[in-house]
């Protein structure tokens, strides 16, 4: 950064100041999940669910009979994690959680006729606006903004596992 760039740049209110492509990137993703959390937390008050427990919902709408592992990789989250959330779900009539009948250690998820019409309700905050910012996108930024976050994904994940097994790079 040049002089002239410095000076600018300490001129800027701290939220907007550069701090590096890596830095700059996560700023706007710490932002994206503090406003998941809220507009979460939200929901919740409003409408009894949380963000995560409504897109609970609308995968197993789209998928009647998910078993809980297949669902815990559609949404990139830890079975164990997903366990206790599926119960409370269950526990309040939106889910019913039901043995395979071929292997009953696995579970199958089914709606309740209280969590399809919950399926069916504008209560969608967070997806209104994901839905909202994405109709106003052009498919190329749409296509190179998943490539991103995806590549992202990947690599955190990758990260973990190697950290899980005692086989961690820092680069």
């Amino acid at each position: 950064m040049s002089r002239v760039d410095e000076s600018n740049a300490t001129s800027l209110p701290y939220e907007t100041r550069p701090l590096g492509q890596a830095l700059d990137f996560l700023r706007v993703l710490w932002a994206i999940n503090h406003g998941l959390a809220t507009t979460s937390r939200y929901m919740k008050s409003k409408y009894g669910v949380t963000g995560r427990q409504r897109l609970i919902i609308q995968v197993v709408n789209e998928f009647p009979g998910i078993s809980a592992g297949d669902l815990a990789k559609v949404l990139h989250l830890d079975p164990s994690t997903l366990t206790g959330v599926l119960q409370q779900m269950s526990q309040r009539g939106l889910l019913l959680l039901q043995p395979d009948t071929r292997d009953r250690r696995r579970l199958r998820i089914l709606l309740t006729p209280k969590g399809r019409r919950m399926s069916h309700m504008a209560v969608g905050a967070i997806e209104a606006a994901v839905s909202k910012t994405l109709s106003h996108m052009p498919p190329a930024k749409l296509k190179a903004t998943r490539e991103v976050l995806e590549a992202l994904a990947d690599n955190l994940d990758r990260r973990e596992a190697e950290q899980m097994t005692g086989q961690a790079t820092f680069a």
